[in-house]
C-alpha cells in the first residue's frame, strides 16, 4: 500500500483526470495510477490531502460513524465577532443540497497573531479598512462546502480556507504543490492513535 500526504495547492481539482480549463493534481504529483485522493477539499480551498490505493482507509476517514478531527484555518472578511465564534461553536443551519442541516457543535477560536501560511497566488483581495482575520475551525464532520457555509451564515464570508490537520496528521514543513511519503504505521498512528 501507498501513502502520501499532500498539500494541495489553491485553484486545483482534487482529482487526477483532466478537466478542460482547470488544474488538477496531475498538475502536480507524480504518483502510481491506482493511487487517488481520500476525500476532496474544493477547487478554492487548499492545505492536507492523503493520497492513497489502501480502499479500507477511505472509509475509515470518510465514513461519518468515526468522527475524526478535522482542523481548519479561515480568514473572513470582516472582524469576526466573538458572538460569530460562539454561534459556530454551538452548529448553525447552512443549506445543504436544499436542505437545512444544523451542523455538529464544533471547536472554534481567532488566532492571536495571523498564523504564517504560504502566499496564495493569486492573494486574497486586500482592503485596507476591512480587516481580514484568521481563525481555528476543528469539525468532526464533512459536508459539502461546509466550512464556507458556516461563515456565511454567522455573516463573515471565507476568504481563504486551509485543511491545516486531520486529526494528529498536518501540512507543517509542506509548501503548496508538495508530497511527502508516509509508512502506513506511522500514517494509520497519526489518524487512529
Amino acid at each position: 500500500m501507498l501513502y502520501y500526504i499532500i498539500y494541495k495547492p489553491y485553484l486545483v481539482l482534487s482529482q487526477f483526470s483532466a478537466v478542460e480549463g482547470k488544474q488538477t493534481l496531475a498538475d502536480y504529483f507524480d504518483v502510481p495510477k491506482d493511487v487517488y485522493p481520500v476525500g476532496r477539499l474544493d477547487y478554492d480551498s487548499e492545505g492536507l490531502l492523503i493520497l492513497t490505493n489502501d480502499k479500507q482507509l477511505n472509509n475509515r476517514l470518510l465514513n461519518p460513524l468515526f468522527a475524526h478531527e478535522r482542523e481548519y484555518w479561515v480568514q473572513v472578511d470582516g472582524a469576526i465577532t466573538k458572538e460569530a465564534i460562539e454561534q459556530l461553536q454551538k452548529g448553525v443551519s447552512i443549506n445543504i443540497d436544499g436542505k437545512q442541516y444544523r451542523t455538529k457543535p464544533c471547536k472554534a477560536s481567532l488566532f492571536e497573531a495571523p498564523p504564517i501560511v504560504p502566499e496564495r497566488n493569486p492573494p486574497i483581495r486586500f482592503r485596507k479598512e476591512i480587516p481580514a482575520p484568521w481563525f481555528h475551525l476543528q469539525l468532526k464532520e464533512g459536508k459539502n462546502r461546509q466550512v464556507r457555509r458556516m461563515t456565511a451564515a454567522v455573516g463573515f464570508p471565507t476568504l481563504r480556507l486551509i485543511r491545516y490537520r486531520i486529526e494528529k496528521l498536518t501540512i507543517d514543513h509542506l509548501q503548496p504543490g508538495e508530497m511527502v511519503a508516509m509508512e502506513q504505521k506511522e500514517l494509520y498512528k497519526m489518524l487512529f492513535g
